[in-house]
């Protein structure tokens, strides 16, 4: 008898536990279905600006053609070689992003640049629904929550990056969203292990693990933890910097020492002092402070932005500086939680004129975002203009002409071509293929560009040796096929 009344037990617990979870999963559906639904929204909407900006092929740089190589070669079980950089270039050689590999099965399916886009896309949304319910959880008034979630969907630095296409810190924006998410929650561990994911997106990263040890510790709740967190995330960004990029960098350096004033031999003075001379420095602080009414500066959260702030405005390079790319995006679901921390916090102990104040920057947070973006401009601002919409002849001629290159084939391409091309081509940027002359070549000319009277005589200068025959021409975009 004892022995059937105890095997009758786990049964007995079981059903409880089904019946427990039935219901609270109706409870927890009502409750998040609304962050849910924003963050779908949202998915739709970086969507469309990402697909509508690589339809018209308004690439701004050659990093998605860079990224779609990198995932192509992992795709098909291969390295990471980047062609677009370079004969043979490892892509781990020049930035520590292994974790690109999540994007190969998908890239396997649907082998296009366009699917890098989507992917980043998806990892943006799932973060703005991570802040979104997390704030409401916070503040424990959902309108706030998706209040918050709304305005951090529209921040300048996520329309950015979008704006900049694909970059290897799509990843880390929904990693520092969960984990400011749980530090708000008082989920240390939690919080810990979703950190250590970041120093698989980039070798800086591991820079950010050891801050949010820091913080761990300084929270005075989990010291042994964050302390080892603080020397997992050191270590790994010093085995990054000092062995991982150099060993497959064709140099075996880490290039990006040459970013600091001095080079390799850093001037620490103008690395420490200059920033503060910056006044391009002062106007980005402005921007990523005023988008959250400057009260991210009341919750401690915000010193895990400090590292991204730390080597950018050290930087020699204006590019880090400013607004402009992607380098923000991982800063604004940190400063967003913190706007949600902060709240709280002036709930708990401010003076009364700083309550209102900080309820009211909550309510207006979204018409802050949305202002930023008309003013910058940047994002879903740029689709009210008809020329973001693809069409016209110059974009026709180009769709055209890449579809007179057939797949597998060793290709040179224009900067506006490189991206399409590099998911299917082996594809050099103009010039770049030193080892073997390509086989095919797609030049976009511009007005009065002095190759556009003789384009196979500017190819047989650029690979002696070599012959090429037009294949294609239309408004300005030109094919070449090289000679048997």
């Amino acid at each position: 008898m004892a022995q059937l009344r105890e095997s009758a037990t786990p049964p007995q617990r079981t059903a409880g536990w089904r019946r427990a979870v039935r219901l609270r999963c109706p409870d927890r559906l009502f409750e998040n279905w609304p962050h849910l639904a924003l963050a779908l929204a949202f998915l739709a909407g970086y969507c469309l600006l990402a697909l509508v900006r690589y339809e018209r092929f308004g690439s701004p740089s050659w990093d998605l053609a860079i990224f779609t190589e990198a995932v192509k070669g992992y795709a098909h079980f291969g390295a990471p070689l980047v062609s677009a950089k370079g004969p043979g270039f490892n892509a781990l050689g020049d930035h520590w992003s292994p974790i690109l590999l999540l994007l190969a099965p998908f890239f396997r399916l649907v082998p296009s640049a366009a699917t890098l886009l989507v992917g980043q896309a998806a990892l943006f949304a799932w973060s703005v629904g991570v802040v979104s319910q997390t704030s409401a959880r916070v503040l424990h008034r959902r309108a706030q929550g998706l209040q918050i979630g709304t305005a951090y969907g529209l921040s300048w630095g996520l329309q950015r990056a979008i704006d900049a296409e694909f970059h290897e810190i799509a990843f880390a924006v929904p990693l520092l969203a969960v984990v400011g998410r749980q530090i708000l929650l008082g989920r240390w561990e939690r919080a810990a292990w979703w950190s250590l994911p970041l120093v698989l997106v980039k070798e800086d990263l591991g820079l950010t693990v050891a801050v949010v040890g820091v913080l761990l510790a300084w929270s005075g709740r989990r010291r042994c933890t964050g302390s080892v967190l603080v020397l997992l995330g050191l270590g790994f960004a010093a085995l990054t910097f000092a062995l991982l990029v150099p060993h497959f960098n064709p140099l075996h350096q880490y290039d990006y020492w040459s970013k600091l004033p001095g080079g390799v031999q850093p001037n620490l003075g103008q690395v420490f002092g200059a920033p503060f001379t910056r006044l391009t420095v002062w106007k980005t602080m402005g921007w990523l402070l005023g988008i959250v009414g400057f009260l991210a500066l009341r919750s401690p959260l915000t010193i895990i932005a400090l590292p991204t702030l730390a080597w950018r405005f050290a930087s020699s390079n204006p590019a880090f500086w400013g607004p402009d790319w992607h380098y923000s995006a991982t800063l604004m679901p940190i400063l967003f939680l913190a706007l949600a921390d902060a709240v709280r916090r002036c709930r708990e102990a401010a003076p009364p004129w700083l309550k209102h104040y900080a309820e009211a920057v909550v309510a207006a947070a979204p018409v802050i975002a949305v202002a930023c973006l008309v003013s910058l401009p940047v994002g879903f601002g740029g689709l009210a203009d008809p020329g973001a919409w693809p069409g016209g002849p110059h974009v026709a001629a180009l769709r055209a002409a890449i579809a007179r290159i057939p797949p597998g084939v060793r290709v040179e391409s224009s900067l506006v071509t490189l991206a399409p091309l590099a998911a299917r081509d082996d594809t050099y940027l103009i010039g770049a293929a030193r080892q073997a002359a390509p086989q095919y070549v797609c030049l976009e000319l511009a007005e009065h560009d002095p190759v556009a009277p003789d384009p196979a005589g500017y190819l047989a200068a650029l690979h002696p040796g070599s012959g090429y025959a037009v294949l294609f021409s239309g408004d300005r975009v030109v094919v070449l096929r090289r000679r048997a």
